[in-house]
């Protein structure tokens, strides 16, 4: 039974909720933990219902639990955040999930990199490419997310029917949204550079970076090759492709960019989200005028 109520969790969170792969993987782990733990805190199979009858004291026995296998406050908020979510979709329409208070977790800045660091770590990546087609394509995936504010896993998730590129480019973000984003001449041309090289032909409905034998190319290798280059460079583990994106977003605003336009290029589904950028631009001058005023 429990099998199949986890089947029907992983189905929903995936096709009617379109949440992400990790999304899926992650919710998932929490709802067979409970269940696990419930087996053994109280004897037995556990049910749909008494799932249902769970109370406040469960959800906190379970996360106490959690807490004895060492995750912090951020884990801890998630996991609850996954139980609710599971627990509502088990007793359906009717649930009554227990309310308790989540742990406080601090949201911390995101922490962008220098313009200066952004190419050198592309630069330091294409140059050190075992041939010269992955360095154009890694040289390509590193400036759009630097150039045009994309995920990782968006880039990974571009197919080849984005071709013959234009002045802006569609991106499927989280949950299936597209949006409309401007692609700089400078990364056209990495794209198209990575095109005329890659030795694997281009079709509408394979992806468009290809691993070395013509897969789809894995967003791991990326984050590997950056952190063997950040190493090189010596520069700090904040370093990340995901840093690239913050620092198109902290940059935009530097530069006047209102948060609305910023939230639309982003694919941010919450102003909220766009407006931690706010902060960062203003931790980032703060540091500046303490660097350099005389009397800070």
């Amino acid at each position: 039974m429990n099998a199949a109520l986890i089947e029907s969790w992983r189905h929903h969170l995936a096709l009617d909720r379109r949440r992400s792969t990790h999304t899926v993987r992650a919710y998932v782990a929490t709802a067979e933990r409970l269940i696990a733990f419930l087996e053994g805190h109280r004897g037995g199979t556990i049910t749909a219902a008494m799932l249902g009858a769970l109370d406040q004291s469960d959800l906190r026995a379970f996360l106490t639990h959690r807490r004895m296998d060492g995750i912090g406050n951020l884990s801890a908020a998630r996991e609850l955040s996954a139980l609710r979510g599971f627990l509502k979709f088990v007793g359906g329409e009717d649930a009554r999930v227990p309310q308790i208070r989540g742990p406080r977790v601090k949201r911390g800045l995101p922490r962008p990199i220098s313009p200066d660091e952004a190419v050198a770590l592309a630069a330091d990546i294409a140059e050190t490419a075992r041939e010269g087609w992955i360095g154009a394509r890694d040289w390509a995936v590193l400036l759009l997310l630097y150039g045009a504010g994309l995920r990782i896993g968006e880039a990974m998730g571009l197919m080849g029917d984005v071709l013959p590129l234009g002045d802006t480019l569609r991106v499927t973000g989280k949950r299936n949204k597209t949006r409309i984003v401007p692609l700089l001449p400078q990364v056209r041309q990495a794209i198209e550079t990575y095109v005329d090289q890659c030795p694997h032909p281009q079709s509408r409905d394979e992806p468009l970076f290809r691993g070395a034998r013509g897969g789809p190319l894995s967003a791991a290798l990326i984050r590997r090759a950056v952190q063997g280059a950040r190493g090189r460079l010596g520069l700090s583990d904040r370093t990340t492709p995901h840093a690239l994106r913050h620092s198109f977003a902290t940059h935009l605003l530097g530069r006047g960019a209102d948060l609305r336009s910023l939230q639309e290029l982003l694919g941010h589904a919450s102003l909220s989200s766009t407006q931690v950028y706010t902060q960062v631009d203003a931790a980032h001058l703060l540091d500046i005028y303490r660097t350099a005023h005389p009397r800070a």
